[in-house]
């Protein structure tokens, strides 16, 4: 009986020992995916491709196309389904001058990939500027949200505003 005791006590010891250890290991792997999913990454840019939507190396062979969230600047080139708006070239250049071959971090909201399979981001540049928000506070933009990203819509809205009745960019035609 004693015996019986002893083995009981000992496989008691034994598996306890082996749970700590299990829960040390998971916690100590999770804390480093935290970290690292925390982690600043920024991206060079390396090409635009209209005022709302560039590639960026991410070091893959295709790179990782960006349509920014919450915006939507007029197009700059004619495809078969849309014609080039007004102010769309001047949108493009401005993107382009902004963003060219320099990094910038991204910020995702709640779904991170549209319909065409482009990456939804908010943009930062490594000054700390704001792309988004900069191209609708200079008239290079609109707001677009398509829940649930709206993160930012009401900062979206309140420099939307102060653009069009400055008559900022693509608000200085009389027709918006």
């Amino acid at each position: 009986m004693i015996n019986s005791t002893r083995s009981k006590i000992s496989f008691f010891i034994n598996n306890y020992f082996l749970l700590l250890l299990f829960f040390f290991f998971s916690f100590s792997c999770n804390t480093t995916t935290q970290k690292e999913e925390n982690k600043e990454e920024y991206y060079t840019v390396e090409n635009v491709v209209d005022g709302d939507t560039f590639w960026v190396d991410n070091g893959t062979q295709t790179g990782l196309k960006i349509r920014m969230i919450g915006i939507d600047a007029p197009e700059s080139r004619k495809s078969e389904h849309k014609e080039i708006g007004y102010y769309g070239k001047e949108a493009k250049n401005y993107l382009k001058n902004l963003l060219q071959n320099k990094k910038v971090k991204l910020e995702f909201d709640v779904e991170k990939l549209d319909q065409y399979k482009r990456t939804l981001a908010y943009v930062y540049l490594e000054d700390g500027t704001f792309v988004n928000a900069d191209l609708i506070k200079n008239g290079y933009a609109m707001v677009m949200t398509f829940p649930p990203n709206v993160k930012y819509v009401d900062e979206f809205v309140k420099l939307q505003k102060e653009a069009r009745e400055n008559k900022r960019g693509l608000w200085g035609k009389d027709n918006y």
